[in-house]
Order: C-alpha cells, then structure tokens, then sequence
C-alpha cells in the first residue's frame, strides 16, 4: 500500500499538513557505516504531486556516503519543548536527476528564497553548494 498523510481532518493529519507546509527546517537523520544515527537539520519541500521531501544537499556531506550504504532515513520535526507535537517519519533516500537546481524550483525559492541571503549567499551560490538533489519517499508517519 502506497505511504498517506494522515487524513487532514483529524487533529495528527491537521498538524502534520501545517508542519510541511509552514515549517522551514526539519531534522534528517541517516546512518553511518558504523551503525551510528547521525541527525543533521536540512530545509526541505514536500512535494505533494510526488508525496516526496525535496532536500538540496551539500555535495560534500556526509550524508551522501551514508545513503549510498543504507538509504533508510527518519525525518522529524522539534517538539514543542514539553513532550507534545511530535512528528517522526521513516522513508528512503535517493540522489534525483530529475531535479532542477535549488534556484531553478520556484516552489523551493517560494519557501527559502529570502532565507538565502541571510545565510550570507545568493540564490546562485546556494544552489552551487547544495547540488546534490535529494528525494525521499515516506513510508510511515507516527506522533502525537
């Protein structure tokens, strides 16, 4: 059976579609050769004609050796700092060439277009560094 959001209506399913759609940073956790978990907070779009996360990487992350071993991966978002709002999702990675370049996705711009020059970069730079395009397909969701 295809990965579904849970349904909007429902208190979860309502505060999971706000979450992808307003938050700007969400925790991507893969893992090393030695087994080890290694979370590292990304921006990230989800795409819901494809039902994927659209995450630009650095090209030289860590991260990418990790998914070329396991491609598991477990995104989740910051609680509410007392327990609540939690959000985990498990799927599986994979580089995408099918993809346009950071500046090049007007939905990805939309999103962080603004966010890039406080970074200290420009639409161009960010998407130089970040070129390797990442997707990532859900498999479950769980939270409360």
């Amino acid at each position: 059976m295809p990965f579904q959001l849970p349904d909007p209506s429902t208190p979860f399913g309502e505060r999971v579609a706000r979450r992808l759609r307003d938050e700007h940073l969400i925790w991507l956790t893969t893992v090393d050769t030695k087994g080890t978990p290694q979370p590292t907070p990304v921006w990230f779009l989800w795409d819901e004609a494809t039902s994927t996360f659209l995450i630009y990487s650095l090209t030289d992350a860590k991260r990418l050796a990790h998914l070329q071993q396991n491609p598991r991966v477990a995104l989740n978002f910051d609680g509410n700092g007392s327990g609540g709002d939690i959000i985990v999702i498990t799927g599986r990675a994979q580089i995408s060439s099918d993809d346009p370049p950071a500046n090049h996705s007007p939905a990805y711009m939309k999103k962080y277009g603004a966010a890039i020059p406080r970074i200290g970069s420009t639409p161009e730079r960010f998407a130089a560094h970040y070129a390797v395009v990442l997707r990532i397909r859900p498999t479950a969701i769980r939270g409360h």
